[in-house]
């Protein structure tokens, strides 16, 4: 089962491939349960180990439309001041101008533009990530986890994805040399997705 249509010049070319008639049955608006969702990341830290790391507070929402997967869309919005660590200072310093500046850009934003079938459940979804004020396009690849209804009766959809980005490329340059080479924080930063949306409509 699919929920974005796979895109290329051929299919542009040819009459629409049919839908699936389970598809059909996942069409609507749904709102991301953030009780059953996480949005995380993972840095290098010191050259030697990862640090992780999640938002707590976030807020989304899916069109799914199962006649015409390629309308599909995605809206998520993440307060960075819900960034969490497991270290109080770390996390103070990531909320500061250093990094985030939190006070000043308090929300990180994901608005997807197009996606594509990749074979299977696995999907690519491509849209705008705005951190810091500085906006620039990202892919994130997704696992369509599949659909179900949960014992109070909602209409629940599942996705796991990952990403990656180098911070830079939206303004979060801070770093510290290390004496032995190398710095402090990667530039490099691992995204991941885990995804649990109620149907609303």
């Amino acid at each position: 089962m699919g929920l974005f249509n796979r895109t290329s010049a051929t299919a542009t070319a040819t009459a629409p491939a049919a839908v699936d008639p389970a598809l059909a049955t996942l069409t609507g608006e749904y709102a991301i349960d953030p009780a059953h969702s996480s949005i995380g990341f993972t840095a290098r830290h010191a050259m030697v180990t990862n640090v992780r790391g999640s938002f707590a507070d976030h807020s989304g929402s899916l069109t799914l439309d199962g006649s015409n997967p390629a309308a599909s869309a995605a809206s998520i919005d993440v307060k960075i001041g819900s960034i969490d660590t497991g270290n109080a200072d770390r996390d103070g310093h990531l909320r500061s101008a250093d990094f985030f500046d939190a006070e000043q850009f308090p929300l990180m934003t994901f608005r997807s533009t197009s996606a594509e079938a990749l074979g299977g459940s696995d999907y690519r979804i491509t849209g705008d990530l705005t951190i810091k004020g500085v906006t620039k396009p990202i892919s994130i690849d997704l696992e369509f986890n599949g659909s179900a209804k949960d014992p109070f009766g909602n209409e629940r959809v599942g996705f796991e994805g990952k990403a990656e980005l180098l911070r830079s490329d939206w303004g979060l340059t801070w770093n510290a040399a290390l004496e032995t080479g190398g710095v402090l924080v990667s530039d490099k930063i691992k995204l991941t997705f885990e995804i649990s949306a109620i149907r609303t409509a």
